[in-house]
């Protein structure tokens, strides 16, 4: 009797229930536990419930716990308004104009708090759709439908150890597929970014779209051409961050979305030499990114650009514009062209110019010139760029060995390695000057 009652009673505490229009998913089913939310965001959620308020931790962090991945921060949403999460909590700073957000410091670690928001019928949007303002507090279930994957719009509590589900989000994380929130064609036209983030979280998650959430892509994706280039940079640094970076490029190219996105993609990834570059360019990057490795994206920058770079400088060469005047024209040329469509900081503009300046002095081995190379601020990150075009066979493997030994051996071995002054390089031809005529001579002495 004892051991049918106990079945009973476990049995129905692994069944949801329901709470208004949300599914209640209990830990027995979901089994994440109140240890792994981390120790900020269970600070703010504690505070602001014992202050009266609705807190629960929201959005990705709930969805890559589900998928026992590592989440990259936590967000808390609550009713509590800026003003009033201010008040529980003394280290926090309101920020934003469009919509006020709180930071919330404990130590090192830094929780974004938001107010639930709401959907607005009468929204401010533009002639193709996408919406310019429409930030106005709301309530939990609000919040959920403007978010927009359903593996996005779950709340955990850390209290109860409880999601609140509001879009079967939960079964379609379970079931492996990623589902947009609402009709695809309105979401999409409200902000066409969806369409990459689309991509970039199948990519990064390993599920699969649902196929009607991909279905419109393809019909939409010049609606991207409309979004401000600091958003496209947010956006493409998301994925070319994200630790799939490869997988998100081949996905990109899948649905034809990478036309325009970075004009490198449009050409050179259909060219053998080109795509090998990027494509171990972006490898190597996740790899330094699994193991916990820092990544430069002014260097990631100058590897997608590279080829462009170089093109132009071909062209120009070939038209007789001295190699290094030529250099400094290409790598303008493809910079402003690239920031029409893509808001790349101009403080990554040095770094990369830097590292495209050095690759022609890698040429050079003979006298002084390896060792004042070795002193360059910007050597390590040029050496590995050219470790790259190495491997992608753009210049001969043996250069890239012989600076690899240059660098670490003795001052002996080093003299032994120099090579010839003049070898391997082509002087060029000076013309001779012509002789002053009489009348200039004469000109001139007077």
């Amino acid at each position: 009797m004892i051991k049918k009652f106990l079945k009973r009673v476990f049995r129905r505490s692994e069944k949801t229930k329901k709470i208004g229009n949300a599914q209640v998913i209990p830990f027995a089913l979901h089994s994440v536990p109140r240890e792994q939310i981390s120790y900020g965001a269970k600070r703010v959620t504690d505070g602001l419930q014992a202050a009266g308020f609705k807190a629960f931790v929201v959005g990705g962090a709930v969805r890559d716990l589900l998928l026992s991945k590592k989440p990259k921060d936590f967000d808390v949403a609550t009713d509590a308004t800026p003003e009033e999460i201010k008040q529980v909590f003394r280290r926090s700073r309101i920020i934003g104009r469009r919509f006020r957000l709180v930071h919330v410091m404990f130590g090192e670690e830094l929780v974004e708090v938001a107010t639930f928001r709401c959907m607005i019928e009468t929204a401010q949007t533009d002639e193709n759709g996408r919406l310019l303002r429409d930030n106005e507090f709301g309530d939990q279930e609000q919040d959920a439908a403007r978010r927009d994957f359903t593996a996005n719009a779950l709340f955990y509590d850390p209290t109860t150890q409880e999601i609140y589900d509001y879009h079967r989000g939960y079964a379609d994380i379970r079931d492996g597929i990623l589902r947009i929130i609402g009709d695809p064609l309105v979401r999409y036209r409200e902000d066409p970014v969806r369409m990459l983030r689309a991509v970039r979280l199948s990519a990064k998650l390993g599920i699969q779209l649902d196929p009607a959430t991909a279905a419109p892509i393809a019909q939409l994706k010049s609606l991207l051409d409309n979004v401000p280039e600091a958003r496209m940079l947010d956006e493409v640094l998301k994925m070319l961050l994200s630790g799939h970076s490869v997988e998100c490029i081949q996905q990109l190219r899948k649905m034809e979305l990478h036309h325009g996105l970075l004009p490198l993609l449009d050409v050179i990834m259909e060219q053998p030499t080109g795509e090998k570059f990027i494509m171990l360019a972006l490898k190597n990057t996740d790899e330094r990114l699994s193991q916990d490795k820092s990544v430069s994206p002014a260097f990631l920058f100058a590897a997608l650009l590279w080829h462009e770079v170089l093109s132009v400088w071909n062209g120009l060469v070939a038209q007789g514009e001295r190699p290094v005047s030529a250099m400094f024209t290409a790598m303008d040329e493809v910079l402003a062209r690239q920031k029409k469509k893509l808001a790349i900081p101009h403080r990554h503009d040095a770094v990369m110019k830097e590292i495209w300046l050095l690759q022609q002095r890698f040429e050079q081995r003979s006298g002084q010139r390896p060792y004042r190379l070795l002193e360059q601020p910007r050597f390590r990150a040029a050496f590995d760029f050219l470790l790259l075009r190495c491997a992608s066979n753009e210049v001969d493997n043996e250069l890239g060995l012989w600076w690899d030994e240059f660098q670490d051996t003795s001052e002996t071995r080093r003299q032994e390695m120099l090579q010839p002054e003049g070898a391997g390089v082509k002087k060029r031809r000076r013309k001779p000057r012509k002789k002053p005529d009489a009348t200039q001579t004469v000109q001139v002495a007077e």
